[in-house]
């Protein structure tokens, strides 16, 4: 897709994504046999349920038709939310990570797994889990010092309200 096919679309979907109180966070143009598949990636801060993903839908699929943006080929529109494995690259998505334990690859030095505690305009706060038995540390990450990181999947976490319970 485009540069300019790419900004049309997200100045078109943006304000019906964000009248919603959700973030517009990707849109992609792919092929799929003949036709194509846009796919438009939302997420809140709250997290993204199904029926909000289809109602986002029917708002998205209105406006298209009544548009030329996706010119006359057939699509398939599909309205989703992030992946577990998305990774991290706005302040947002870190913020939404706190809590939880998250892969970072610095720049330099080796890539590890720690939990964001906070974060802030800079970079995160995180504790680093202990090994064999060793007491967790603290450690500060500036932004700029990341060059990829995302959520680990932890299958037996609590959840805040268990926590809170």
């Amino acid at each position: 897709m485009s540069t300019t096919h790419s900004e049309r679309l997200r100045g078109l979907l943006e304000p019906l994504v964000s009248a919603k109180g959700l973030d517009l966070e990707e849109i992609e143009v792919s092929r799929a046999g003949r036709r194509r598949v846009l796919r438009i990636v939302v997420d809140s801060d709250d997290g993204v349920d199904l029926d909000a993903c289809a109602e986002l839908s029917r708002t998205i699929s209105t406006t298209l038709d009544e548009s030329d943006a996706m010119g006359e080929d057939e699509y398939q529109l599909e309205v989703t939310s992030p992946g577990a494995d998305r990774p991290l690259t706005e302040r947002r998505h870190y913020e939404r990570a706190v809590g939880r334990l998250a892969k970072i690859q610095p720049h330099e030095g080796a890539e590890f797994v720690a939990r964001v505690l906070a974060v802030d305009e800079e970079g995160l706060d995180l504790e680093v889990p202990g090994v064999k038995g060793r007491k967790p540390t603290a450690r500060r990450v500036e932004f700029a010092s990341i060059a990829k990181a995302r959520v680990e999947l932890e299958f037996n976490r609590k959840d805040k309200k268990e926590e809170e319970a």
